[in-house]
Formats: C-alpha cells, sequence, structure tokens
C-alpha cells in the first residue's frame, strides 16, 4: 500500500519551517511530508499554498507569515526575489554566515563522512562591509517602450528586469549600465532582440579595478559594424574620467553564452590593472578575476598559509587559471608550474607573472589530468598540489593522479562545499588526512561560500 500524500496542489496550510537547504528554501513538515518553501526561515510559521506535489516531497508559496524569526530582514534592493542574483537578503548577515558555516560543515559529515572533531574546523571568516563587493557587472541589454533596458533576469526565465542599481556591485557599474542604456537610446543604438536573433547590443560589461580606480567597460554586440560608434565612446569618456579602455566584443552566435571569440579595443588600453595583496593583475575583457576583490585576499592568504611553504618546495596550480594562485604561491615557493584549460587564460598568467617580476612560475594549456602525468613523466614532482576547480569538482582522473604524485600536501580551494565534500573523500581513502577547514564568504546575500581545505600526507601528519 503507497503512502498517502496529505496535500495536493492549491491546497492553504500553515507549516512550521525547521531549515534551509542550500538553496536557501524553508523545510518544513505537515504530517510527515516534507514541504520546501522560498523565502521562509528557520523558526518560523507561514501561511502556505501548495504548488507541486512529488512521492517524497513538495513545493509551497509563501503567503503570509504567521510568525516571523528575529533574524528576518527587511530586503535593501527592491527587485529582490524577482531577479534570481541574491537568495539570502531576508535573513541577517551574522545568520547568513552560520548558515554558510553549517553548509560546510555538514557536507564534509554527511557527504564526506569526516569526524570534525578531528579537525581543525575553523569559523566562516565574513566581510565588515558584505555590499557593494563585486567588481564586475555583466547585463544582458532589451528594449522596452523604444529605449534600451538592462538588468538581470527574472529568475528561472530570460525576462530582462530593468534596474537602476545592484546593491552588491560597486556604484561605478551600476553608472556604466545606466549610462550605456541612457546613450544607447539617445543614438539609436538597437539592443539584440535573442528570439529573432536581430538588432546589435546584447550585454554590457563593466570591470572596476578597487585598488587602482580603473573603469573598463566592453560592449557585447551581435556584429561588428557599430553604428554611432564614435558618439558613444566620445561620450563615455567624457562621463567617466577613470575609464581606461572601451571594448567591443563580437559575438554572433545563437547562444547563451556572453563572450563570442574576437574582441576589438575601440579606445584606450586592452587592459586594467587591480592588485590582490602584493600582487599585481592584468585583467582584460574576457579574463576571469575573482569578483570579490577583498575576499579573495583572505581566501588566497589561507591557500598560501594552508601550503606551509619554506622557500624549497616545487608546487603545483592544477586549475590556475589567469595566474592568481599561482602568484601568491610564487613568493614563498621555490618553482610554481601552473596548468589551465582555457589558453588566453594561460597568455594572461604568463602576462601577470611578467608583470610582477617573477621568475619561478611555468604555465602550461591543458587539461590538468593530462599535463599534470606528463610532467610526472619529465620527472617533474610536487611537494604541494593546490587546486580550485569549478563547481563540479575535480575530474576523477587528476584525484588519481594526486594519489598517484603523493605530494605531502594538498590544499583544496571550493566553491562548492558537495563536490569538496566527495573529492576529500576519495584523497582520504588514497591516504590522505583532513587536518584544516576555512570557510569563507565570498559572495554575501547569496547561498554560494567559498572554503580551502587542508590535506596532509598520512606518513607526514
Amino acid at each position: 500500500m503507497t503512502e498517502q500524500i496529505p496535500v495536493q496542489k492549491n491546497d492553504e496550510i500553515e507549516l512550521h519551517i525547521e531549515d534551509l537547504t542550500h538553496e536557501a528554501y524553508g523545510v518544513g513538515r505537515y504530517q510527515g511530508y516534507t514541504l520546501f518553501v522560498k523565502g521562509a526561515l528557520p523558526g518560523e510559521v507561514v501561511k502556505a499554498k501548495i504548488l507541486k506535489t512529488k512521492k517524497r516531497y513538495g513545493y509551497a508559496k509563501k503567503l503570509a507569515l504567521v510568525e516571523s524569526s528575529p533574524a528576518r530582514r527587511a530586503p535593501s534592493c527592491p527587485l529582490y526575489g524577482k531577479c534570481g542574483g541574491c537568495q539570502l537578503q531576508h535573513l541577517s548577515y551574522a545568520e547568513q554566515l552560520k548558515f554558510k558555516e553549517n553548509l560546510v560543515r555538514n557536507d564534509l559529515e554527511r557527504i564526506g563522512g569526516f569526524d570534525l572533531r578531528e579537525v581543525l574546523f575553523h569559523p566562516i571568516i565574513g566581510m565588515k562591509e558584505p555590499w557593494r563587493y563585486r567588481n564586475k557587472s555583466q547585463v544582458p541589454i532589451g528594449e522596452k517602450d523604444g529605449g534600451l533596458i538592462g538588468g538581470f533576469y527574472r529568475d528561472r526565465s530570460h525576462d530582462i528586469i530593468d534596474m537602476n542599481q545592484c546593491l552588491i556591485q560597486h556604484e561605478q557599474l551600476d553608472q556604466v549600465v545606466q549610462t550605456v542604456k541612457e546613450l544607447g537610446t539617445k543614438l539609436g543604438i538597437p539592443a539584440y532582440d535573442e528570439v529573432h536573433h536581430t538588432g546589435f547590443l546584447r550585454h554590457v560589461v563593466a570591470k572596476y579595478g578597487f585598488s587602482t580606480d580603473q573603469l573598463m567597460i566592453v560592449l557585447v554586440t551581435n556584429g561588428k559594424e557599430f553604428p554611432a560608434k564614435k558618439a558613444l565612446i566620445s561620450a563615455l569618456k567624457e562621463r567617466f574620467s577613470n575609464l581606461k579602455s572601451i571594448v567591443q566584443n563580437i559575438n554572433t552566435k545563437r547562444t547563451n553564452v556572453i563572450f563570442g571569440d574576437e574582441s576589438i579595443v575601440l579606445w584606450g588600453e586592452p587592459y586594467i590593472y587591480d592588485h590582490i595583496g602584493p600582487i599585481r593583475f592584468a585583467i582584460s575583457a574576457r579574463s576571469f578575476f575573482q569578483v570579490n576583490p577583498v575576499q579573495t585576499k583572505v581566501l588566497y592568504n589561507t591557500a598560501l598559509q594552508f601550503a606551509d611553504l619554506k622557500g624549497e618546495e616545487t608546487v603545483i596550480d592544477a586549475y590556475c587559471g589567469i595566474g592568481t594562485i599561482s602568484l601568491f604561491l610564487a613568493q614563498k615557493a621555490k618553482q610554481v608550474y601552473g596548468v589551465e584549460v582555457v589558453p588566453e587564460a594561460v597568455e594572461d598568467a604568463k602576462r601577470n607573472a611578467a608583470l610582477n617580476g617573477m621568475n619561478n612560475v611555468h604555465f602550461e594549456a591543458g587539461k590538468a589530468e593530462e599535463v599534470i602525468p606528463r610532467w610526472k613523466e619529465e620527472g617533474i614532482g610536487a611537494e604541494v598540489i593546490v587546486v580550485d576547480p569549478p563547481r563540479k569538482g575535480c575530474d576523477r582522473t587528476l584525484l588519481d593522479t594526486i594519489l598517484d604524485m603523493r605530494p605531502k600536501r594538498v590544499v583544496y580551494v571550493s566553491c562548492n562545499p558537495a563536490t569538496l565534500a566527495r573529492d576529500l573523500n576519495i584523497l582520504t581513502e588514497g591516504g590522505y588526512q583532513l587536518k584544516e577547514v576555512q570557510p569563507v564568504d565570498m559572495f554575501p546575500q547569496t547561498v554560494h561560500v567559498e572554503s580551502v581545505a587542508k590535506m596532509v600526507l598520512k606518513e607526514e601528519a
């Protein structure tokens, strides 16, 4: 006999919220049946309408608060809940930090099988000012009522919500988007229509150097011929005294990917510069650079500390990007080898090494799981291997390569606690011991959390 689901679609019930999911949905149980409610917080009682039911769980919409959590805050952004960019503005920042620290703890315990009483697990490092921290904005452009609009996509859609400001971005980035919309409308520059694949201006990307006050504007276009180009460049130069670069990126494909393959410098330099700690970086139109420079310094200093370098070590950075972590490590290592699958990023990494006068770094393009074994065959070993993979975690072949190379320490920088826990478990089974974990809040007001883990070879522990 199958269990009866106690609710049906469109039922209205009162629900006590007990927990939060990774995506910040409130979790409640109604007659033993689990329901997920967007915007509800632990400790709250909500009036909810059933949206969808499945065999073991369902989704409900919060209609009203019967009892409110003391941790609830009025969201600062008028678009909160519509654009999908932030998920936690309705939760006090102190409670956001607890939520994220618990995410890391719970995944390490449940998925990784770790007993954290045997691990030095540090409290999460948050921000003194958890607003206006992003150094990059990338905004889709559309048209409405004869003018350009630009903002973020409505949650789970491609409808553009026009916005004047985003409270987690630097103010200058808001000014750039507003100015391009205003000038584009005035000059008759048509927006791209993704349904019909017509029009011209697809995205506005703005980058700001926190330590240098330098500004780059990237205009992503559906074609090369730029209407009113001279007038637009002249007006942008006049409006922004700290503007160093205007770049056109051409993307004529039917795709959700923002950038195309060709970039043209319309005015100024191909780069702006910024610092993370003592290291200087050149940032191009398509460079990946961490979006929160304040917390990036915290994150990379932690990675450097966990690497425990004495000046005689060879280090491999398995996902080196434009060389950010590699150059931090090179300050204290004898030699650093970085590998990255994106060739343009490797060129940026080499440029950044030269920019900082660092001769003890070597960068190569390719898949880490293919390049590192070849390095091993060439006689290149490493006392320390650092990984900073995408959300899906490390490729299993790379983990096997690490286990084969047996470095004394592995430093794992993660943006996804679930895949971190999975991968650390594999390394543990291969002879490593988890010694230390440091969560870092890189993205306040969102559900995302970074962490750094230190693994030590058991015979070295």
